[in-house]
């Protein structure tokens, strides 16, 4: 279930390098020279500029790209900078909104040359972080109602942490891996029990776990890496008798280059290398057994929404999915076109006017 979004974030939450923005640094030259132009032949088109794209998708990015004409459209004057937002109209639907192919999500409608160095970046943000939403919205779905842990962090550059994890917070997903990702509603990164501090000790999973267990279990809940020794049976077992009740879960995560030891006499009629049906019941078949039903399967490694969908079909007992770098795969690009100048239709041929009765004029 997606969150609800209506109420829009506050500009200032994007930390906008507003003076860079303002003076083209991230936009497409041909922009700069066309507001540069303008301003020279004091031309002043009053124009409808439309936004869109082209497919089934869930919006994301619609706030930042609010808060970039906020705060960035305007032009140098004799005593500074000239706000231009009191002199435009803003039109748009809201995060986590599902659009369809070539549905107007905003309307920008003023002075041309207030705004037109701003397309590049405000299409960025929304083309970023609509592909990250439609993703998570699409793994939610699969998920049938499990939570979905978005850890996508390590697959690209940190500096796109904080609007991606709120394309993911909003479009369903129950928790983000790093502070930055939750950052923007104030929430904290989770995570488990790493690999590199099972290394630390000496590859000792107990141990490990025991100890940050001591340090960290009423602060969040414990979920331990069973992976480490390629015997995820025995050490979910190990881990779940050693911390009892502060034991949240066990994490399975078998590289898909490896079978578990606990299938090495059972392979034959199935794929039995990385996180796989078999590997799962074992473990769950062994806590259970073991007087543990209540420590929860957390899968990651290669899971994307058909692979999630193939394991809820199939009734596998997982009870959440870790979900990484699939979350950033595609493109989900966007479109801004003048449509209207000085209320005439003034589209390039194969455009046109789109109204769109769901958009709102933003304040």
């Amino acid at each position: 279930m997606a969150i609800e979004a209506q109420r829009r974030l506050d500009p200032d939450v994007f930390r906008l390098p507003v003076d860079k923005i303002r003076e083209g640094y991230y936009t497409d030259a041909y922009f700069n020279f066309t507001k540069q132009l303008l301003e020279e032949q004091d031309r002043h088109p009053h124009v409808l500029m439309q936004v869109f794209q082209k497919q089934q998708s869930v919006l994301g990015g619609i706030d930042e790209a609010i808060a970039i004409v906020k705060q960035c459209s305007g032009r140098e004057g004799p005593n500074g900078w000239e706000d231009g937002w009191p002199r435009l109209t803003v039109r748009a639907l809201h995060e986590a909104d599902e659009v369809s192919p070539h549905e107007t999500v905003m309307e920008i409608e003023g002075d041309y040359s207030l705004f037109a160095h701003l397309e590049t970046v405000y299409l960025g943000c929304l083309a970023r972080r609509t592909l990250v939403m439609r993703n998570v919205r699409e793994v939610v779905d699969a998920a049938r109602g499990k939570p979905i842990l978005f850890f996508p962090a390590r697959h690209d550059h940190w500096l796109v942490q904080t609007g991606d994890g709120w394309a993911a917070h909003v479009a369903g997903a129950i928790g983000v891996s790093t502070d930055a990702q939750a950052s923007w509603w104030g929430g904290r990164g989770l995570g488990t029990v790493p690999h590199a501090l099972i290394a630390a000790f000496g590859g000792d999973t107990v141990e490990a776990a025991r100890t940050f267990a001591d340090r960290f279990a009423y602060e969040m809940n414990i979920v331990v890496l069973a992976d480490f020794e390629n015997d995820s049976v025995r050490t979910s077992l190990e881990v779940a008798d050693a911390l009892g009740d502060r034991l949240w879960g066990v994490r399975l995560d078998t590289s898909e280059r490896l079978v578990d030891r606990s299938l090495w006499d059972d392979m034959g009629d199935f794929k039995p290398t990385g996180v796989n049906e078999a590997l799962v019941r074992r473990v769950r078949t062994a806590l259970d057994a073991a007087g543990h039903e209540r420590v929860k399967i957390v899968v990651s490694g290669g899971f994307d929404a058909a692979r999630i969908r193939e394991f809820e079909a199939r009734e596998v007992p997982v009870d959440s999915y870790g979900v990484g770098s699939s979350l950033l795969r595609g493109s989900n690009d966007f479109t801004a076109d003048i449509v209207k100048v000085d209320g005439v239709e003034r589209a390039k041929v194969g455009r046109h006017h789109r109204p769109n009765p769901r958009l709102e004029v933003v304040s």
